[in-house]
């Protein structure tokens, strides 16, 4: 490809970007404006014009997805010699290369997770913990380790933090030291002691440090707001005093403070270099109008450091779609159903499974939308779950095609192309044209091999000529870079776990107080974050976007919820919050006030929405119901040891009293009484008003 040819087609800010292929360079990209388009085309428009050797360039980013995804982007653009990897595959490398060098003996073996070494180091200090506990003291030496805090000053940077601990500071700090202990006597090297010996490496032996820098003479880093200390520390060291870097990032989608991630990095990238060149992207080209109108209405009421600075206000590029939607459901699981309904009728009109994603802030709200889809019959796919390429079928489903494949059995099949040779592989492995009924482990089974027969239509499509040696390396290589193909299930993730990704269809679940923003969000700078937290989820939908939240948690429960502070003002089209009806399967779709019964003025506060009517408008009253309901909720709190006011409040019972219930369905249109409640004490409440009548 030609120079010029690599630039067009871009829009004025990503050509920006490609041309500036030099110095250092700071692009604040928005959600779906292109930003990985425009880097890759900036590398490959340095290569090509012979600014930059393709090897001399180190792109770095945050997971081996990522990393592949530019690799064969570059390919594709005539820069196949770029190294693009993450800060620990970057370091690793170095590390391995030079460790016979400059520090011999046996290499350390690489840890990938702490939990076993923190079970050993809990143990050594004498004390008990579960699996959770366990994770969370790991997930705590992690924080300390790349923030640059040892043993002996955690319990200070932990206060200063105003972090959470799932156990005494003092114990943390203790099992710790001891984790670090046990680490050096047993030569092993966790993520972040792999970063940070790498940095003293290169910091203590010049040469080595001047045999890395003639190798990368141009960096790239990707999510630039999510470098932590220890990356921003190993990154300075392969810098040294050059200036040739270029960092991508969005100060409105740094969500990743609580691991250690600083958006300083970015917001301060002009303070370290001057003379930096800063491009905004904001033209969205993933989103409608009607979605980014909501992103930004949720953004602009960001306040703090990064929202005062570098406000990005998106700019959308696509055709106009539908507006999304507000739901409020009386309990949790008529809003897992409800979704469920919801989704299956998006596939039956076309959408596919594999572009619906239901996105919740904690992994714990997942239940209840697992067993509402398989319910409703909805495949299913729960990211974060078993890596795909490490899955039983998948493995045995590579070895077969890469059997066949040195078996040339291209020729076998009477050249009916890769499609048809990779179902006839697959179809040993037990794969069929038909899905199996019902759901569990032969499901997942045949949802595994579906995907790679639609990977195999996917590069058919895209190279008519590639047969199945073409096919198996290009499983290689995902497999390598953890690269999965797209499985056909509707998908179930935490808003942290859906950064990078995009659905056709997104459903916002459980937006509540206390869930977003999390209870344990207490400063303003923790608000923030959770804000920008649903900022990346409604940025995650090209087109179809819902909202919802639950007023209690349990059918029958008190609805005493309250939606997420963040969707004040933006609930309906004319921005203001609106209250709701109820309808069939606990559904509350948003309408105008509920109106008075005796005057029809609008109903704004909550005894008067429970009454139906103006607290100054008279009502016809069954003072003998009153009187004996107030006895009888007195007897039945006594018998049953809990306040009178779990039973039924004042003003439920003012309300039955006044709208004189005849039967169980009258009974359950009056707010306050729930199915709970309705089993419970109906028939007593009816059998009350059947003997005052009488």
């Amino acid at each position: 490809m030609e120079a010029e040819g690599v630039l067009a087609g871009l829009d004025p800010e990503q050509r920006a970007v490609a041309e500036a292929a030099q110095g250092p360079v700071c692009v604040l990209a928005g959600a779906g404006t292109g930003k990985t388009r425009a880097i890759t085309h900036r590398i490959a428009y340095a290569a090509l014009t012979g600014k930059v050797a393709p090897q001399r360039v180190l792109a770095v980013t945050f997971t081996t997805r990522a990393a592949g995804e530019l690799r064969a982007r570059l390919r594709q653009l005539g820069a196949p010699g770029v190294q693009a990897r993450t800060f620990h595959a970057a370091a690793l490398r170095q590390l391995t290369y030079f460790w016979p060098r400059v520090i011999g003996g046996q290499p350390p073996k690489i840890i990938e997770s702490k939990i076993a070494l923190v079970a050993d180091a809990v143990r050594a200090c004498r004390l008990a913990f579960g699996r959770t506990e366990l994770r969370d003291i790991a997930g705590e030496i992690e924080w300390a380790k790349v923030t640059q805090h040892r043993p002996e000053d955690y319990a200070g940077a932990v206060a200063t933090a105003s972090r959470k601990l799932p156990t005494d500071v003092a114990e943390v700090a203790r099992v710790y030291d001891m984790y670090e202990t046990l680490r050096r006597e047993r030569n092993l090297l966790d993520f972040e002691s792999m970063l940070e010996l790498t940095a003293a490496v290169l910091t203590e032996h010049r040469e080595v440090a001047a045999q890395v820098r003639e190798q990368y003479r141009s960096f790239v880093v990707d999510e630039f707001q999510d470098v932590n200390p220890l990356q921003k520390m190993l990154l300075d060291t392969w810098l040294g005093d050059r200036d040739d870097l270029c960092v991508v990032g969005d100060p409105n989608q740094t969500i990743y403070s609580f691991t250690g991630a600083s958006p300083s990095y970015l917001l301060d990238f002009t303070r370290q270099f001057p003379d930096a060149k800063v491009v905004k992207l904001v033209r969205d080209y993933r989103s409608t109008p009607q979605v980014v109108r909501l992103a930004n209405g949720v953004i602009d009421r960001a306040r703090g450091d990064a929202a005062r600075r570098h406000r990005l206000e998106l700019v959308a590029q696509r055709a106009d779609g539908p507006d999304p939607v507000f739901n409020e459901y009386d309990d949790e699981i008529a809003e897992a159903d409800d979704i469920a309904r919801r989704a299956r009728k998006l596939i039956e009109e076309g959408v596919p499974a594999r572009e619906i994603a239901v996105l919740y802030r904690i992994n714990a709200q997942s239940e209840g939308y697992e067993s509402a889809l398989a319910a409703a019959g909805v495949p299913y796919v729960l990211r974060g779950a078993e890596r795909f390429f490490e899955r039983p079928e998948v493995r045995e489903a590579v070895i077969r095609l890469r059997g066949a494949a040195r078996a040339g059995a291209d020729a076998e099949t009477d050249g009916t192309g890769l499609i048809a040779t990779v179902r006839h592989v697959l179809s040993g492995a037990g794969f069929s044209d038909r899905p199996p009924e019902g759901s569990g482990a032969v499901r997942t089974r045949w949802e595994s091999l579906a995907a790679l027969a639609q990977l195999a239509e996917d590069i058919a499509a895209d190279d008519p000529r590639a047969g199945l040696p073409e096919f198996v390396a290009e499983l290689e290589e995902r497999a390598a870079a953890q690269h999965a193909p797209p499985l056909e299930g509707v998908t179930l993730a935490s808003l942290h776990a859906a950064k990078g990704l995009e659905w056709d269809a997104v459903f916002l679940v459980g937006l509540v107080e206390g869930t977003l923003p999390i209870i344990y969000a207490e400063t303003d700078e923790q608000v923030e974050e959770e804000r920008r937290l649903l900022y990346v989820g409604i940025t995650r939908a090209r087109e179809h976007l819902a909202l919802s939240w639950a007023l209690s948690r349990s059918p029958g429960g008190a609805r005493r919820r309250s939606p997420s502070r963040f969707l004040d003002g933006l609930t309906s089209k004319a921005m203001t919050p609106t209250p709701a009806r109820v309808e069939r399967g606990g559904r509350r779709v948003a309408k105008g006030p509920q109106p008075c019964r005796v005057c029809g003025r609008p109903l704004t506060a909550a005894i008067e929405r429970k009454l139906g009517r103006c607290e100054d408008c008279p009502a016809e009253l069954n003072e003998e119901l009153l009187l004996a309901l107030k006895d009888w909720r007195s007897r039945t709190a006594a018998d049953q040891k809990i306040p009178a006011y779990v039973v039924f409040t004042d003003a439920t019972l003012q309300a039955i009293a006044e709208r004189d219930p005849e039967s169980l369905e009258e009974l359950a249109k009056i707010p306050g009484v729930g199915k709970v409640k309705l089993d419970k004490y109906a028939e007593a409440v009816l059998g009350l008003r059947n003997d005052t009548v009488s």
